[in-house]
């Protein structure tokens, strides 16, 4: 399991440790793991261009220590000092190495425009974990002359000017090509639109003794420990029985689709629940399925039933003992009265918006916010998709899952997603990890389908019983 915590604990845990340690240690741990970072990056470090954008804060420090191992190694080292308080512990080591500080312009540092505009990396240690969002124009400048000329940059801790706890970008920020942070992952790491900011994130181990964090993204070994297994003694019954309450004689295919999802999780059996028509349409496509009412242990409701959305039917179910995946037109039934603490809500941005009378847009700025305000609102769990997927339950627990590929954005994809996670909560998981297992093998399987080019969500389902193969063989 990856974990990412506040900024109010990582500073905790800090405290903390360099209350038992000499002073400088940890800063000294932190600018080591990343001159490494950097090494590795570039491929090499003699020769190399360095430039580091230095403010005020630890980070910089970070960042001049960095330098100066790297300029003793024989890297060309220059910081750009974006502060008049840089680090002076920091810039003194990077001077005594060989390397160059000013701000740019400098003439007696000889610093300018063009140590940016032909560096091999450009460092960003203009502000630490404890930021606001944004940045000072003399910085953003620095950036947007980096990004204009196609420079990498490195981020120290986080990308400065997104919002460290909660993924938020309102304000001018930097795009990583890397992040390297320390001690633990930050929510900016996991919560788009900041970790998009971040590129891929790596961390540096400093010794924190951390609390239990804000946010985790489950790994592969975490997805098969949950991963209902069947045993020597297990029959159809036992294993679940799905109920899928999808797709109408306007949308017969959302009702193929989401029964293929389903046949591709764990579930014993799948009961179809609609019109003649689809389920006919239903059984040629996948003929061990059942239809017509009967028990079940979980249902699936909601993709494809567009006009003939049966509100009052399934707020009866919403009500009843068995839990539900709730997805699509289906979502138009939830309200914010009653028990619903077994029910999964599986809406992109824009269903999830319609829930809470704010804009699409808003969502998309704020996924953690508005997934945990509809997880609270509604007590229900709610699975946020998107290119990193949101799971917030309504206790405040947060799960993230990001491995999914972008061809995963095709039509009836979430159909797949809503009959997987119901056959995952028909095999007795929780909706908070039906919806985790659910949103990560549905990112594997995509990952599989798409090795040879554009996917369709029938090939993702089809891939589905390979990558739990995958994982479970592991």
């Amino acid at each position: 399991m990856r974990s990412a915590h506040t900024v109010e604990q990582v500073r905790a845990a800090e405290a903390e440790l360099m209350a038992r340690l000499p002073e400088g240690t940890l800063m000294q741990r932190a600018a080591t793991g990343l001159a490494v970072a950097i090494s590795n990056f570039l491929g090499r470090t003699y020769g190399a261009r360095v430039v580091l954008l230095i403010g005020s804060g630890d980070n910089g420090g970070d960042a001049l220590y960095a330098g100066a191992r790297l300029a003793r190694r024989g890297a060309q080292v220059t910081a750009v000092l974006l502060s008049d308080k840089a680090h002076e512990g920091g810039l003194e080591a990077l001077r005594a190495a060989g390397g160059r500080a000013g701000a740019l312009g400098d003439v007696g540092a000889a610093i300018s425009p063009d140590d940016i505009r032909t560096a091999d990396v450009v460092v960003d240690g203009i502000v630490g974990i404890g930021g606001r969002p944004g940045l000072r124009p003399e910085a953003l400048a620095a950036v947007q002359l980096a990004e204009r000329h196609g420079v990498p940059i490195v981020a120290v801790d986080t990308p400065s000017g997104v919002d460290v706890d909660t993924g938020e970008t309102p304000e001018p920020h930097v795009n990583a090509a890397l992040t390297v942070t320390f001690g633990t992952q930050k929510i900016c790491h996991f919560i788009d639109p900041a970790a998009t900011a971040c590129g891929p994130v790596h961390l540096v181990d400093i010794g924190l003794a951390l609390p239990p964090a804000e946010v985790d993204s489950l790994q592969a070994g975490d997805i098969r420990h949950l991963y209902p297994v069947p045993h020597g003694e297990s029959d159809k019954y036992s294993r679940g029985v799905l109920g899928l309450m999808v797709g109408s004689t306007q949308y017969p295919g959302a009702a193929v689709i989401a029964t293929a999802g389903a046949l591709g999780g764990p579930v014993g059996m799948v009961r179809y629940v609609g019109p003649d028509a689809v389920a006919d349409a239903v059984r040629a496509a996948h003929p061990e399925i059942v239809s017509g009412n009967g028990r079940v242990q979980a249902w699936a409701i909601g993709s494809g039933l567009g006009d003939e959305l049966d509100i009052p039917r399934i707020r009866e179910l919403l009500d009843a003992e068995e839990p539900v995946v709730l997805d699509a037109d289906g979502l138009k039934a939830l309200d914010d009265t009653g028990d619903h603490v077994d029910v999964l809500v599986t809406p992109h941005a824009g269903e999830l918006a319609r829930l809470l009378d704010v804009d699409r847009a808003t969502v998309e700025a704020e996924r953690l916010k508005h997934a945990r305000l509809a997880a609270e609102r509604f007590d229900v769990t709610v699975l946020l998709k998107g290119a990193t997927t949101v799971i917030a339950a309504p206790d405040g627990e947060v799960r993230v899952s990001g491995n999914a590929t972008p061809w995963l954005a095709t039509a009836g994809a979430g159909d797949v997603l809503a009959g997987l996670c119901g056959s995952l909560l028909a095999g007795g998981l929780s909706p908070l990890d039906a919806g985790s297992v659910g949103a990560y093998l549905h990112g594997a399987a995509a990952n599989l389908a798409s090795f040879s080019g554009p996917i369709t969500a029938m090939s993702v389902a089809a891939a589905l019983p390979e990558a739990t193969r995958y994982l479970l063989r592991d």
